[in-house]
C-alpha cells in the first residue's frame, strides 16, 4: 500500500506541476540553471521525505517542491499505469 500511496503523490504532484527556472544537476552532479517542474508541498511530509530520498524530488526549504529528471520520467510512466 505504501508504494501506492507513493506513486499516486509523485503522479499528482506531477499533474499539478508547473515549468520555471531553476536550477539542476548534471550527470556530473554539477548545478546548472535550467528549466524545473515544480509543486506545492500539500501532501504527507513522510511521503515527500520518502520520494526526496529516492531521488525522485530535490529538497526545498520552502512551499514548493522540484521534481527530479527521475521524478519526472517516473510520473509520466505512472500516467500510462494510472491513468490510460
Amino acid at each position: 500500500m505504501d508504494e501506492k500511496i507513493e506513486e499516486l503523490t509523485l503522479l499528482l504532484m506531477y499533474l499539478t506541476s508547473w515549468e520555471e527556472k531553476g536550477f539542476v544537476r548534471d550527470e556530473n552532479g554539477e548545478t546548472k540553471e535550467g528549466k524545473v517542474r515544480t509543486c506545492w508541498k500539500g501532501y504527507s511530509f513522510d511521503v515527500i521525505n520518502k520520494l526526496t530520498d529516492e531521488n525522485y524530488l530535490y529538497f526545498s526549504k520552502g512551499k514548493s517542491i522540484t521534481l527530479t529528471p527521475e521524478g519526472e520520467e517516473l510520473a509520466r510512466k505512472l500516467i500510462d499505469k494510472y491513468l490510460r
